[in-house]
């Protein structure tokens, strides 16, 4: 093996300690790499078993190896200190010496080194567990589709990578001009690796699995019961302390680092054996203290249990705290459910017996065969009867009417509003667990719940809800701020569940396969949704118009944008009085905001109070309308940012109208699969001013012009091909029992 062409020099630090049994294999795989220049610095940490005599045995064949016999144990930071201080090379590397290196990796290393000349160099790792079973890194997704070198500011998700010192090769200038050093006690790298991350202007990532991390060994801090567990706050205060010195890191990172803090000091709060029982009450406290101390201007909750959590550090509530540590073992939806029950005042405790009832329950029904003329209906969390589901179960009743379809709701409000003839049930009702564990067919557009695991023989329909502008899925692991904590790992396992994927257009095909990988059939049939917009009759338009309100000869204009990750309550991005004003009597404004948004005490963003669609002149709420599709046939035009909406609004080859306000912001927060401003379905305006000029010009540079509508024609080109009002039924037939001689597909 030859060393490559521009020379770098690498020092290897070994702290020692305790590792007898391990230390043999972490020595063979460093000193196997054929690099003469290479210099390893083991620290024998006054280790008790033989390690200091493997070292020096290591040491007499191997001129490369300097072992380092410290008289008093120093910890691990300390005999880290201790090794680079004697390190030469250009870069350090801290290896853990009950670990290992993969085959070559000391040369990948190396290779890599000469070729960015990055401030830190970041590997991927394994983790290795005592039964010998391995496990890739968790986040290994941020480290994806990396340029050359980049910053933490450009991939902050590497912050919600392990913050270890093994997985990061430093240069060791760039690291002692950081004054910084490895603590004392346990965690003693996070007052290191923080600030590594943090300052360095050009970070390397090389994604393979180069180093195996040793897990839940006997001795190791991570399989510990021990007070030390409380000395991660010392390392914390050393990294606020890097912050304050440098002002000049941006607050966004600042704030993640936070998040970061508190996510970890209430993990090792909550995980079984590593804070002892009696201390856990001191540990609370000096989390609460370390979140009020260090918590960022503007800081906002997380949502969820986590939100919940860091609620009651925040106040120091050690006694509620307790309550909730049962819930942490709960499935998501049902913690989700806690959650509300919470902000109603119910005891969570209560919430949390019904919960353990429900899964006991659930556990019996699963011994029932499946019933295999019995489907499950549901859309958007069971929210009630709609989208793409909704269509499916209409043609289903026709082509397949031997199978019996029964939606699942949330509220009995929801089910009183389901059509007629529609059977539905409760959620986490005695009748819900039983239909979700016999069911044969489940077709929903989001996932269903964790807890219902998939069971053999079952089909799962996943028929997603929109066409992906935005990215989506594992292309959000370098989007922290939109995957707002989604578990991969838990994505990938309700992925695994799905045996058909709808696709409504070739493009949703490739972002589906890349978001969401797995062995599922994809179903390129068009949305099925959209087979009503193909269908509807004048006579149709015409009476959802009157329905709505619309005055007749007004030109309805359908304002519809997407939600934003950094706005937990609806902000409009228009004065849309004024906007209503400038158009005049002539134009009725429908608003629509985007469903994540919950208006408070039933306000809306048009004026109105009742959610009914009344608002103010000229403007109607029909955010609540059951309906997007009655939206669509109403609207003459449609005015969106972002949405979904413009790609199933397409079908109707109506005029459009990008009003893009933030589009830079959206891109960098969400990410994106394709430049919306170099291909809109329309005129693009980013002010309000330029929107209303559009809207009020009826010329041919307006939005019906003929600029307009040939950028609508690529753009239905592109997204629209499979709209021809037969998507329901193709899906129909390609997944469920269709009856002899039941319709007659063209």
């Amino acid at each position: 093996m030859n060393a490559p062409a521009t020379a770098v020099s690498l020092s290897v630090v070994l702290p020692v300690y305790r590792v007898a049994d391990y230390l043999p294999r972490c020595l063979d795989s460093v000193l196997a790499a054929d690099l003469p220049g290479l210099q390893v610095i083991a620290v024998d940490d006054c280790s008790p078993d033989r390690s200091g005599a493997i070292l020096d045995e290591y040491a007499a064949r191997d001129p490369r190896l300097t072992v380092l016999h410290l008289d008093a144990n120093r910890g691990l930071g300390g005999a880290r200190e201790a090794g680079l201080e004697q390190a030469t090379g250009d870069y350090v590397w801290f290896v853990d010496s009950d670990d290992w290196l993969a085959e070559g990796a000391v040369q990948a290393v190396v290779e890599r080194l000469a070729a960015d000349s990055p401030d830190v160099l970041v590997t991927g790792f394994a983790r290795v567990y005592a039964d010998g079973g391995v496990e890739p890194d968790t986040w290994r997704g941020a480290m994806a589709d990396a340029p050359a070198t980049l910053t933490l500011a450009e991939r902050p998700a590497l912050l919600n990578m392990i913050l270890s010192a093994w997985n990061k090769v430093v240069r060791r200038d760039f690291l002692r001009g950081l004054d910084v050093r490895f603590g004392d006690g346990f965690y003693e790298d996070l007052s290191v690796t923080y600030p590594l991350l943090l300052a360095a202007e050009r970070i390397s990532l090389l994604p393979q699995e180069l180093y195996f991390y040793r897990r839940e060994r006997e001795g190791a801090i991570t399989n510990t019961a021990s007070p030390r567990h409380a000395e991660v706050f010392a390392q914390y205060d050393a990294v606020f302390a890097f912050l304050d010195r440098h002002p000049e890191i941006p607050a966004g990172l600042r704030r993640l680092v936070f998040d970061r803090t508190v996510k970890q000091a209430v993990t090792l709060l909550d995980t079984p054996g590593l804070v002892p029982d009696g201390l856990r009450a001191e540990f609370f406290h000096r989390a609460s203290a370390h979140f009020r101390r260090y918590r960022p201007e503007g800081y906002g909750y997380p949502g969820g249990l986590r939100g919940v959590q860091y609620r009651l550090v925040d106040r120091d509530a050690w006694g509620a705290y307790q309550r909730l540590r049962p819930l942490q073992t709960l499935p998501r939806t049902v913690r989700r459910g806690v959650r509300r029950g919470a902000r109603r005042g119910l005891p969570m405790a209560r919430r949390a017996v019904r919960s353990t009832a429900r899964r006991t329950l659930a556990t019996a029904y699963r011994r029932l065969p499946l019933d295999e003329n019995l489907a499950v209906y549901a859309a958007y969390w069971y929210r009630g009867y709609a989208c793409n589901p909704a269509a499916i179960y209409q043609k289903a009743r026709e082509l397949a009417p031997d199978v019996r379809g029964v939606w699942v709701v949330q509220t009995r409000a929801q089910g009183a509003a389901m059509p007629p003839d529609v059977p539905w049930v409760l959620e986490n009702t005695p009748a819900y667990l039983k239909l979700m564990a016999t069911a044969k067919y489940l077709v929903n557009n989001v996932n269903f719940p964790h807890t219902q695991a998939k069971r053999p023989g079952s089909v799962h329909i996943q028929t997603q809800h929109g066409t992906p502008l935005k990215y989506l899925g594992l292309d959000l692991r370098d989007r922290p701020e939109a995957a707002a904590g989604m578990d991969f790992d838990r994505l990938l396992e309700h992925v695994a569940r799905w045996d058909y994927l709808v696709s409504p257009n070739p493009h949703s095909t490739d972002a589906f396969g890349r978001a969401y990988p797995g062995g599922y059939q994809v179903l390129e049939t068009g949305y099925p949704r959209n087979d009503r917009l193909v269908g509807a009759t004048p006579e149709e338009v015409a009476a959802i118009r009157e329905g709505l309100g619309i005055p007749a000869g007004s030109t309805a204009v359908l304002y519809a944008p997407t939600h934003r990750e950094q706005h937990s309550e609806y902000v409009s991005a228009l004065d849309l009085e004024a906007l209503a004003t400038a158009l005049g009597p002539g134009h009725t404004l429908l608003v629509r905001t985007h469903y994540f948004y919950a208006r408070p005490d039933g306000a809306d963003p048009a004026g109105g109070a009742d959610g009914s669609g009344a608002g103010r002149a000229g403007i109607l709420d029909v955010s609540g309308h059951s309906s997007v599709e009655d939206l669509y046939l109403a609207a003459d035009v449609l005015v969106t940012d972002y949405s979904s909406v413009m790609f199933d609004y397409a079908v109707l080859d109506r005029p459009m109208v990008v009003f893009a306000p933030d589009w830079d912001d959206y891109q960098r927060i969400r990410g994106v699969y394709f430049d919306l401003m170099e291909q809109p379905p329309g005129l693009v305006t980013t002010t309000q001013e330029e929107l209303t000029a559009v809207l009020a010009d009826r010329s041919a540079s307006g939005f019906a012009g003929a600029g307009a509508a040939k950028l609508r024609a690529a753009f239905r080109e592109r997204f629209c091909p499979w709209d021809d009002g037969g998507a329901a039924e193709r899906v129909v037939r390609a997944v469920l029992p269709v009856a002899p001689g039941a319709g007659a597909q063209d």
